[in-house]
């Protein structure tokens, strides 16, 4: 497709942002565009199963610290209402009961694998964040029973915001190769790296099984020839 039709249907501020880092360069704009698209179409599985195992490794942990397999519908009326929740506007409740209503309103049997299922990546890390964190006795740092004695709640809370906030930017199709005007993947290869650190703080086989779907470095590499 010619720059100027693909200008047309993906908006000029978008493309002039691709422009300006390949000096001017219509052909190299295009190939940047489209590595930018590779680059996050690659994420894609890593992201995926990354967010699966966070999710199901902090659930198993709430299980044995409630002595509850249903604690995400139970602790509603627990400490989700906590008032020291007051300044977050009580996000876990509203998130479960979000799904809740949503299960309901497509007729499917509210359980807490389906509200589990439900939740965003948003609603697990944050429960590393100071509020929620103190009211689970700081139990969830078991998620990771391989980290290193000096890492803690607030180091693995800053990797967690880090991987959100990159995997929201994709998933709302912004780019992920700029550092302000200039073609920058520092950050995309940070993530991957604090994404595989993550993973092997839990258990150490997780990191060689979700590299056998990630081609992120690939087409890291082809986007840095441009």
């Amino acid at each position: 497709m010619q720059y100027n039709k693909l200008e047309l249907f993906l908006s000029k501020p978008r493309l002039d942002r691709f422009l300006l880092a390949c000096g001017g360069s219509q052909s190299k704009a295009l190939e940047l565009y489209k590595s930018n698209l590779y680059i996050a179409q690659a994420f894609y599985p890593v992201l995926n199963l990354f967010e699966i195992f966070i999710r199901n490794t902090i659930n198993r942990y709430l299980i044995d610290h409630f002595q509850d397999s249903d604690w995400i519908l139970t602790q509603k009326t627990g400490f989700m209402v906590d008032e020291s929740l007051e300044p977050s506007f009580y996000f876990l409740k509203k998130s479960v009961s979000k799904a809740e209503r949503k299960l309901r309103r497509n007729r499917i049997q509210v359980t807490a694998g389906k509200i589990i299922a439900e939740q965003s990546l948003g609603f697990w890390t944050c429960l590393f964040e100071p509020h929620h964190y103190r009211l689970l006795e700081g139990s969830i740092i078991h998620c990771f029973p391989l980290k290193p004695v000096s890492e803690n709640r607030s180091s693995i809370a800053n990797s967690l915001r880090d991987i959100r906030d990159f995997r929201n930017r994709i998933y709302h199709n912004e780019p992920i190769c700029f550092n302000s005007n200039s073609i920058n993947l520092n950050h995309a290869e940070q993530i991957r790296k604090e994404i595989y650190k993550l993973l092997d703080w839990i258990d150490s086989e997780l990191s060689g099984y979700v590299k056998y779907y990630d081609l992120i470095q690939k087409k890291i590499i082809t986007a840095k020839r441009i």
